[in-house]
């Protein structure tokens, strides 16, 4: 029977037994994007995504929308690998979103992932691990999505609430499109550089690494979590389409009184000179 420890889970904060061979994974997104090219180390065993080896039996995967994942990588490398892609980074994060996974390897099993506890692997090979390093960053990338969607969401509401209650938007034309930009900044991070919803190079062709990638995409609700963050951003989208339009309808009825006016004065001065 293997030996066990407690270890802290990031997610719930629980300690749970967790054997002393447990290895951890843990993907930290640092930027809007990390510069790749021209990237030279030793022990590159894939480019797509970019995957090196670190120390005794580590990988490092590097994903250009700007996650890190760090495989089996001990603190002290890990703190080493961050500063050296510090001038890398472009757009750094203010708040670091991340995810850890702690996994076993037990050679008599099927790959699984334990309820509340670390996930089951057959082997480590490379392969295997950047299909994990894979479902990781869209987790992480997921997360920052929603929670900004989530900030968007409540600058929002008020202007829908003060157009049910009062008939009319005190936001300006400004502050809505502001809002209408974030959101589509995230539309293009889900559907365009991340692509949540397609599968990793590496799967192609394997059955194994294909059922892996199926079991880590259930267990972190990938597909689910995509479609629910693009349905609350075509909720943002109509909602400030509608403000802007009111806030267009606004202006023109605005520029129609000032025409008016300046017709009426107009008609006022011609009439005043026809007396002299």
């Amino acid at each position: 029977m293997p030996e066990t420890a407690t270890i802290s889970s990031v997610a719930g904060g629980e300690n749970r037994p967790v054997s002393r061979n447990a290895r951890r994974i843990k993907a930290a997104l640092l930027s809007d994007r990390i510069d790749t090219a021209g990237l030279e180390h030793e022990g590159v065993i894939s480019t797509a995504p970019l995957t090196y080896r670190s120390g005794a039996d580590g990988l490092v995967t590097l994903f250009r929308y700007g996650v890190a994942v760090f495989m089996c990588v001990s603190p002290q490398e890990e703190i080493e690998i961050l500063r050296s892609l510090q001038p890398r980074l472009i757009r750094p994060v203010a708040v670091v979103e991340e995810e850890t996974l702690l996994i076993e390897i037990a050679s008599d099993k099927d790959d699984q992932i334990l309820p509340g506890g670390p996930m089951i692997l057959r082997n480590a090979t490379p392969d295997r691990l950047i299909v994990i390093a894979d479902a990781l960053s869209k987790s992480v990338i997921l997360a920052r999505d929603e929670r900004e969607v989530t900030s968007v969401f409540e600058l929002v509401e008020p202007f829908a609430r003060d157009l049910a209650e009062r008939g009319r938007v005190t936001a300006t034309r400004r502050t809505i499109l502001k809002h209408i930009g974030n959101a589509l900044l995230v539309r293009h991070r889900v559907s365009g550089r991340v692509a949540v919803t397609e599968k990793p190079d590496v799967v192609w062709d394997r059955q194994d690494l294909e059922r892996l990638y199926a079991r880590l995409q259930d267990e972190y609700e990938l597909k689910e979590r995509a479609e629910t963050l693009s349905r609350k951003l075509s909720v943002i989208a109509e909602t400030a389409e509608v403000l802007t339009d009111i806030i267009d309808t606004r202006r023109s009825l605005r520029l129609e009184i000032i025409i008016v006016i300046l017709i009426a004065i107009e008609l006022a001065v011609v009439g005043i000179q026809g007396f002299h």
